[in-house]
């Protein structure tokens, strides 16, 4: 093997540790252990590794320009988010560039492929519901480029993010429907390879069990989009199982529930209540208006912009931090108090 042609990767490879550590222990970072630089540092000179001049003087010219990737630019809550990074970013001379992934996880990697090629300072990302791989996001982190999740975290990847307190927006709003004399629940649910969906089901299941309710875990389904909900909440009534409730992962399902149930002539909220979570603009133009979970979107961007601003800026190593933001519930129509 030509020395020229050695990479952090032939060095991991070898080793059996992935290019990422690698690129830490020739950085001596303090995360990696000393038995395990000694074994990088050795391996390096015996291979002749020398690091890509060229990029590396390319990544030392700061562009003062943000990469931005979410899974939906319509979505409000994303938008919102948006609006929060580009105050930050622009009160601190920097400029945003915004791509959508549209729920895609090859977009979401050729987006990364984009910035990596075109030089930015600090990468902001959501990633999408079905993103699994992280070697794209992996790659940029080897570069010296930091990354800040916000909303969806990627738990595999050491880096600071900015999330919702989802297990306590989703205790709340089950908590409200059970205070309201519910207690035939549905939760339609968000994918479990997310830590979104996972806290939001165990906040709905802990709500339960603090309460004293039975849970059936047939309630529990599968559905985190409108037209889904529209086959889902239709399957329930066709299939007459018995519910009072249905507390949905976001906003856009309930929109789907609220309408199947008023088609089959089932009244919102007198005879089955409807909680969601976001609030976005369409939970009040809902008839009757939507019960949901507040997610302070604007505060997460300038949240997560100012995180990434402090790691472009450090002059030393820091370890990963988490913020997490606080939900509130916005009690409406689809969930008043039973008389």
């Amino acid at each position: 093997m030509k020395s020229s042609q050695v990479t952090i990767k032939d060095i991991a490879r070898e080793l059996g540790i992935s290019p990422s550590t690698v690129s830490r222990a020739l950085k001596d970072h303090p995360d990696i252990s000393l038995e395990t630089k000694k074994l990088v540092s050795d391996l390096a000179a015996k291979l002749h590794y020398r690091p890509n001049i060229i990029a590396l003087s390319l990544r030392s010219q700061k562009s003062n320009v943000i990469g931005v990737i979410i899974p939906e630019i319509v979505h409000y809550f994303f938008s919102s988010v948006i609006s929060g990074i580009e105050e930050v970013a622009n009160n601190h001379g920097y400029s945003v560039m915004i791509s959508q992934s549209s729920e895609d996880y090859n977009k979401e990697v050729a987006a990364c492929d984009a910035f990596f090629n075109g030089i930015i300072d600090g990468l902001l990302v959501s990633v999408t519901k079905e993103t699994k791989e992280y070697d794209h996001l992996r790659r940029l982190e080897e570069e010296g480029i930091p990354i800040v999740f916000f909303d969806r975290m990627v738990e595999e990847i050491p880096s600071d993010r900015v999330i919702i307190d989802d297990l306590v927006g989703a205790y709340q709003a089950t908590e409200h429907l059970i205070i309201q004399g519910r207690r035939k629940i549905v939760h339609f649910q968000g994918p479990q390879n997310r830590l979104i969906g996972q806290n939001r089901l165990n906040g709905y299941l802990k709500a339960m069990s603090d309460n004293g309710v039975v849970i059936d875990r047939s309630l529990l389904i599968p559905c985190d989009n409108f037209h889904s909900a529209l086959i889902e909440t239709q399957k329930l009534i066709d299939n007459k199982v018995k519910f009072d409730s249905i507390f949905t992962v976001n906003d856009f399902t309930a929109a789907g529930a609220i309408k199947v149930l008023q088609r089959n002539g089932i009244k919102v909220p007198q005879d089955v209540s409807v909680v969601g979570f976001g609030d976005d603009l369409t939970a009040e133009m809902l008839d009757p208006a939507l019960t949901t979970v507040k997610q302070p979107g604007f505060e997460m961007g300038k949240k997560a912009m100012e995180m990434l601003i402090q790691r472009i800026r450090q002059t030393k190593p820091e370890p990963p931090k988490t913020e997490i933001l606080k939900t509130c519930l916005i009690v409406r129509d689809s969930s008043k108090i039973r008389y």
